[in-house]
């Protein structure tokens, strides 16, 4: 059967989209242009005709998930509620038990990044960004008075830090904390962070 004919946006979407499927099966230093290509069924040079190397292709696949996991923290972030149940809520989406982007892929991005200079800047400014809207949220929710908070950019960074860290040992590890135990630890906290009692915190999260 022929293949509908896509645009050039509808192209490189499905062609990102095959290309984060793969990383996440097969890591960001096995995957070859050919897996890609073979997953739609098209050729490698159509592939090499959007992003001319395997290094693009990837920096450009990770770019996409990023902004879609963007997306999705400022809808939770910019509803209607209080500053802490979209804190509750965007921290529990975000952690490794939640429904945020697969934890993989973004372990595979943060490995490679170390030797990528395009990958670095695209997982550095993804952790900019989650860290900057965590840390204007919780300043909102201070100035609303609705908790106490000295330092919501330092409180941010190390939310950030403990979600990053449960995310590897639960994708590295199977087993080595289970789902409940993690999220006790999360809600624990940014219970702590915001200076409020565990009881009253999950209580008005509810």
């Amino acid at each position: 059967m022929a293949r509908v004919r896509l645009s050039v946006a509808e192209r490189r979407e499905e062609l990102l989209k095959a290309a984060i499927e793969q990383i996440e099966a097969r890591g960001v230093a096995a995957v070859r242009i050919a897996d890609v290509a073979t997953a739609l069924g098209v050729s490698n040079a159509l592939v090499l005709y959007h992003f001319s190397t395997k290094e693009k292709l990837v920096a450009a696949a990770f770019t996409h998930a990023a902004e879609a996991d963007l997306a999705q923290l400022r809808r939770l972030l910019g509803r209607r509620t209080t500053a802490l149940r979209r804190l509750r809520t965007a921290v529990r989406w975000y952690a490794p038990t939640g429904q945020a982007k697969g934890w993989r892929l973004w372990i595979e991005g943060w490995a490679a990044a170390l030797r990528e200079p395009a990958l670095r800047e695209v997982t550095r400014d993804l952790d900019k960004e989650w860290k900057a809207a965590i840390a204007e949220v919780i300043a909102e929710g201070v100035a609303a008075g609705e908790f106490h908070c000295p330092d919501p950019t330092g409180a941010a960074l190390r939310l950030t830090a403990l979600l990053d860290g449960l995310a590897v040992q639960m994708t590295a590890y199977t087993g080595a904390v289970s789902r409940a135990r993690a999220q006790e630890w999360v809600d624990d906290a940014l219970a702590r962070e915001l200076g409020l009692e565990r009881a009253a915190f999950t209580a008005s999260g509810r």
